[in-house]
């Protein structure tokens, strides 16, 4: 006589299989959007079927909605079990930053729409898993006073979390005071676009060795509140507002304190600068959150311009193309952390894809100061000691709480509406009809 047990039979496979569903019958039906408002809101993307059963996605943080909806024509009646095809039709369309969290956000409701249909969870598509449990690191807004106590009571306040990897942010304001930096900002400029412009453009103001010793101040403080059991990274020296001489130079005074990389140190299309820099610390480099697709790392990878390639799976590309990437640049001897500041849905995402990355560093949490953040799925898996679970249940292993949705929508009642007007195609190629013709 058989003596399994109901959790045991529960937890098999074939029992986790919806099959209510028929993958070769399955359609896309309608594409939906629910934007949470958030610290960066959270696009929340259902794709629902003629059985059913629905995936979930998410567009990059602070990311508009239309960058989804604008593939809604051409997803409409396909079969959401063709992800490759999907993806490979739409990212055409997809740009760096914001711009690709279209095509990310649908890769991730694709591939939870067939883990639920099939039964099995998303790290499983990636290959399988190399860990159980993820390691995360969480971010440390600057405080509100540039000081190194300030610095010292935020992160002290992320080790209490459980955290062992922490992450602060080092921002323009840190150097411009006592005599941090020479010269006066340039006054009359527009700032539209401002920030994606040469570095020391604008500002015109140059660090000094006093905003330079300040900083150190700084991160001896953070060293010394966090021990060195920890390891501490920083980000924000201004995205441009450093030249990479500057950042050199203080890169060198950081050194003693052991950090485990310096994230983005000039602006984010700048290849042989990074690798200026990269080539010139000691410490490791880290960048590429902005990066759309293997195409956009192949030569960051190849020139060894960094040396943790940092992608932000609702940018690069999805869970797959992540995966790509990081397996990629593994060749090359370069380990992959992932950036992520978005909701538990692409946080799970996340957690799905780093546990397939063999060289993988850790993964960013940037919602622990979002009181509602845990609130708005079920199923997600809760950080313990610094560490968040992979979960086993199908897809990504998260259901919303449509209460906690509804509760903080960026704008009320429209949790999911009609998005008829996005149904039909781009004229282009495709005309509604044939009007000329004889």
């Amino acid at each position: 006589m058989s003596t399994t047990s109901e959790a045991d039979r529960l937890g098999q496979v074939e029992n986790a299989i919806s099959t209510s569903s028929r993958a070769n019958d399955l359609k896309i039906t309608d594409v939906r959007i629910a934007v949470v408002a958030s610290n960066y809101d959270y696009p929340i993307i259902r794709i629902d079927t003629n059985q059913g059963v629905y995936g979930l996605g998410e567009g990059r943080d602070a990311g508009h909605q239309e960058n989804i909806l604008q593939f809604k024509s051409m997803l409409l009646g396909q079969n959401p079990c063709n992800v490759d095809m999907i993806f490979r039709a739409i990212k055409k369309f997809g740009n760096w930053g914001r711009e690709g969290g279209g095509v990310s956000g649908i890769e991730l409701a694709l591939w939870d729409l067939v883990g639920k249909v099939y039964g099995v969870p998303c790290y499983q598509f990636l290959g399988g898993k190399y860990r159980d449990k993820v390691r995360i690191y969480g971010d440390t807004p600057a405080p509100a006073e540039s000081s190194p106590e300030a610095y010292a009571a935020a992160v002290r306040g992320r080790k209490e979390l459980g955290l062992t990897y922490i992450k602060f942010d080092i921002r323009p304001r840190t150097f411009q005071v006592d005599g941090g930096t020479s010269g006066q900002p340039t006054k009359h400029e527009y700032s539209l676009g401002a920030r994606w412009r040469a570095p020391g453009t604008g500002e015109g103001v140059k660090l000094t060795d006093r905003g330079i010793e300040r900083t150190v101040e700084i991160v001896a403080a953070i060293r010394e509140a966090a021990g060195w059991d920890v390891s501490l990274c920083t980000d924000h020296f201004g995205h441009g507002y450093l030249t990479a001489k500057e950042v050199i130079r203080l890169g060198k005074a950081l050194e003693p304190f052991g950090l485990a990389w310096l994230e983005d140190p000039m602006p984010w299309w700048d290849i042989e600068g990074h690798k200026t820099v990269t080539d010139a610390l000691a410490t490791p480099i880290a960048a590429g959150e902005e990066l759309f697709l293997w195409d956009g790392f192949r030569e960051w990878i190849e020139k060894r311009a960094v040396d943790i390639l940092h992608p932000d799976l609702l940018t690069s590309g999805g869970m797959l193309e992540t995966k790509r990437i990081a397996d990629y640049g593994e060749r090359y001897g370069i380990p992959t952390a992932l950036h992520f500041a978005g909701s538990p849905i692409a946080f799970m995402a996340n957690v799905h894809c780093a546990a397939a990355i063999p060289s993988f560093v850790a993964l960013e949490h940037h919602g622990l100061d979002m009181p509602f953040w845990d609130s708005l799925t079920t199923g997600h898996e809760p950080m313990v000691d610094g560490y968040v679970k992979v979960p086993d249940r199908p897809g990504l292993g998260v259901e919303l709480n449509e209460e906690a949705i509804e509760a903080n929508l960026r704008t009320p009642g429209t949790m999911f509406l009609p998005t008829d007007a996005w149904n039909t195609p781009k004229l282009g190629f495709w005309r509604p009809d044939n009007r000329w013709a004889e």
